[in-house]
């Protein structure tokens, strides 16, 4: 694993969630940081850090990551989600909507107003070498990974996508 990497990802998640806090609003680590928070332990390099965050909040989020030196990226629509880089990171900020019971729905697009998977963002916090984070419950993880290529058939399931279920479900049922 590149060491050196995953040492500034996991910087970069604990400024963003230190940042969130400040600010009263919340993010959720999503992904394959996820699933490493859930397990406590990193399992395999990451890309990129992907987070969901209140659409309601995107732009105070947005001027609070500028403020830390992330840079905006462009190319998804940004009623859909916010993309950054700093040091050469890239964190992805996933927008949802939140309904009065409490319920993640996608906030923009073509699928703006669906539900996410159920109980997406009550799952415990998640802890990864002294860093305590939000994340998307495990479950619901599962759920995403196994469905995006049938909600989206551009993105066919990956064989890391398939390795995370697979560690994810044997983490739950030892649990």
């Amino acid at each position: 694993m590149d060491r050196e990497r995953a040492d500034g990802q996991l910087a970069q998640i604990a400024e963003t969630v230190g940042l969130a806090h400040r600010l009263g609003t919340r993010v959720w680590l999503r992904g394959g940081w996820a699933m490493d928070f859930f397990l406590g332990e990193q399992t395999r390099d990451h890309e990129d850090i992907d987070w969901f965050a209140p659409a309601a909040d995107a732009a105070v989020l947005a001027a609070g990551l500028g403020a830390l030196g992330y840079a905006p990226l462009e190319g998804v629509p940004p009623e859909q989600q916010l993309d950054f880089v700093k040091d050469g990171l890239e964190s992805s900020f996933a927008l949802v909507d939140l309904a009065p019971d409490g319920r993640a729905l996608v906030a923009g697009g073509p699928w703006a107003g669906t539900p996410w998977p159920a109980g997406l963002l009550a799952g415990p916090p998640g802890r990864l070498d002294g860093v305590d984070c939000p994340i998307v419950a495990p479950g619901a993880q599962i759920e995403i990974k196994r469905m995006m290529p049938v909600w989206d058939p551009r993105r066919p399931r990956r064989p890391k996508d398939a390795e995370d279920i697979a560690r994810l479900r044997a983490a739950l049922e030892s649990a």
